[in-house]
């Protein structure tokens, strides 16, 4: 999907986007493995904060690791005004670039089911549901809407589904609990995933990348959308980044203020989830925007390019590769000479490394797997 990758705007590329999809594939990759091992050589309060911001909630609140995947829908909605415009600028007619959504969005969605075992023919224990088909069912949606409507219909959309998300949680009765139950065993979108979906499921009551779940994850793509947008408008950088600090800032004041009503669970995507993790992703692009395409400084941003311009070959490799005996393998002896509590960090830094280097190779020569 290298050509959905690349984001040109009229002055030039917006390298920041490359470089936050980098960032957060980083983590993706091991960065929040490497990390919490700082803790386990300094002890100081610092890496232990960090340590705790990269583990999950276990079911209700909100952690830096909490944001990765959705971090990820957001920039995948940030390109859309780019990669459609400039299909129909191309004189695509509109037939022919649904027809590519479409097709993309169906291999996204083959793959995620190729990562989670479908070619074991282990059905019944199989998860049918997962990341990359949450993707591309998100894209799916998203790119239906952006096909067909103008901003104000795609934030119509956006806030629709948040709405209506909230409405079914808290007001349809689920059997044995009732309305409005918010937990793992009781709420409505566990009930629907066991219904509906088949195989395993990732938190045994539900999954993260449920039915209903779907379409508050929509909102995510959709708040990407809307950002790009935003950046595609013939402003100046400095108010494209306070436009979109700004509505950074309201989107967490929305979320956390909706919280009390509504809490913040990753687990089944909740719309207070959608607007915490769509302010802090805001606020991302904000930073990396202003930082790298106004202010320049773009080398220490080439670490995380390499990363995010290759994101999916880099998950799937993850699954067919061994990177960890690779590393094992390289390395093993000169990190054995390290004192025993610097090992584990080293190892993971040894296969980050490793896999930064497959990807700097791809990126010399501009091999980028195309969905």
């Amino acid at each position: 999907m290298a050509d959905e990758l690349k984001v040109v705007a009229a002055g030039g590329r917006v390298v920041s986007v490359d470089a936050l999809r980098g960032f957060d594939m980083f983590w993706i990759i091991g960065g929040d493995e490497l990390l919490p091992r700082l803790d386990d050589v300094f002890h100081h309060p610092v890496t232990g904060v960090i340590k705790e911001q990269l583990v999950h909630v276990t079911w209700e609140g909100f952690r830096f690791e909490d944001l990765i995947f959705p971090l990820f829908l957001f920039i995948i909605g940030l390109v859309m005004p780019y990669s459609i415009s400039r299909r129909l600028e191309r004189g695509e007619g509109r037939g022919l670039v649904m027809r590519h959504i479409v097709i993309r969005g169906l291999v996204l969605i083959l793959l995620g089911l190729i990562y989670n075992g479908l070619l074991d023919f282990d059905f019944e224990k199989m998860r049918w549901v997962g990341v990359l088909q949450r993707i591309g069912l998100c894209y799916l949606i998203a790119g239906v809407i952006v096909m067909y409507t103008g901003w104000r219909g795609q934030a119509a959309f956006c806030v629709a589904f948040l709405v209506m998300y909230w409405a079914v949680m808290t007001f349809v009765p689920v059997p044995e609990f009732g309305a409005g139950v918010m937990t793992a065993e009781g709420c409505l979108s566990s009930y629907v995933d066991q219904l509906v979906i088949p195989g395993s499921l990732y938190y045994g009551f539900g999954d993260n990348e449920g039915a209903l779940s779907t379409f508050p994850a929509v909102s995510t793509v959709l708040l990407g959308v809307l950002a790009g947008h935003w950046l595609r408008r013939e402003k100046s950088g400095y108010l494209k980044a306070a436009g979109l600090a700004a509505a950074g800032l309201v989107c967490l004041a929305a979320g956390y203020a909706w919280s009390m009503q509504f809490p913040i669970i990753k687990n089944v995507w909740t719309s207070t989830f959608v607007l915490v993790a769509g302010g802090w992703s805001l606020l991302l692009l904000a930073a990396f925007y202003l930082v790298i395409d106004i202010w320049g400084f773009k080398r220490w941003a080439f670490f995380f390019i390499v990363i995010g311009m290759n994101p999916i070959t880099i998950y799937m490799a993850q699954r067919i590769v061994n990177f960890e005996e690779i590393s094992h393998f390289l390395f093993s002896g000169a990190i054995g000479l390290a004192p025993l509590a610097w090992q584990a960090l080293l190892l993971m830094a040894a296969v980050l490394l490793i896999k930064w280097l497959f990807l700097l190779f791809l990126h010399r020569r501009r091999v980028f797997l195309r969905v």
